[in-house]
């Protein structure tokens, strides 16, 4: 399969100090990539560069083929990338239903349906006020407004913060689903049993820098993985 999204030799600061340090990876098409890493590694700083949110310093951000690094935020979202982003950002005030309006843009109601046979909770809380939501519940409601926009590949940063194990589980099984209907995804996560069980491809990111990187069944088992991230033990 060819590369959906490649990202090469990315840098991006904040001010004088220096986040992401020629971070490269690449995302097969229908593709799960997963990038593990504590907080404050450079995570969410990768995912707002690609977005768009932050303008890189130097390398090269293509999709499908085409330079999209530098562009704003508007016109990636209109490429087809979209983003759920870290700590959920839902419109507590407003309708289940206006909530995932907002991120259909131009499909609007044609993507409704569709995106509300996901996440049969959100279909029969279509009228509630998102912020009455349980924490998973507006999980779900994060990563079905990111689907509105029908993109070709989406983005998950840190989709199981602050949710109980149950829940952590029904969330990456929907992942999954989501990607058995074509879609491409990256997923930042420090949750690293769960993204590994589910990604093809991944890397682990410390200070700024992708430090490990490659099959994900590798990674499980690789002793460096599993003292750091799963407890001491591989997962093969």
């Amino acid at each position: 399969m060819s590369a959906v999204l490649e990202v090469e030799n990315l840098t991006v600061s904040m001010g004088v100090q220096q986040i992401l340090h020629g971070v490269s990876l690449s995302v097969e098409e229908k593709g799960i990539y997963g990038v593990l890493g504590s907080n404050g590694v450079g995570k969410t700083t990768l995912m707002r560069a690609i977005s768009g949110i932050y303008k890189p310093d130097g390398g090269t951000i293509r999709f499908k083929g085409e330079v999209v690094s530098g562009l704003p935020s508007h016109a990636i979202v209109k490429a087809g990338i979209s983003q759920a982003p870290e700590g959920r950002q839902i419109f507590s005030n407003m309708t289940v239903r206006e909530n995932l309006l907002i991120g259909g843009g131009r499909h609007g109601l044609s993507e409704l349906d569709h995106v509300a046979s996901l996440f049969p909770i959100l279909k029969e809380r279509i009228n509630q006020e998102a912020g009455s939501l349980s924490g998973g519940e507006q999980q779900m409601l994060c990563i079905g407004r990111a689907l509105m926009g029908k993109p070709e590949i989406l983005l998950l940063d840190e989709p199981s913060l602050g949710l109980a194990p149950k829940i952590v589980k029904a969330i990456f099984d929907l992942i999954e689903r989501i990607r058995s209907e074509g879609l491409s995804i990256l997923i930042v996560e420090q949750n690293a049993k769960s993204v590994l069980r589910i990604t093809d491809q991944a890397a682990v990111m410390e200070g700024g820098k992708i430090v490990l990187q490659g099959d994900a069944k590798a990674l499980a088992a690789d002793p460096r993985v599993a003292e750091a991230y799963l407890g001491g033990h591989a997962h093969v």
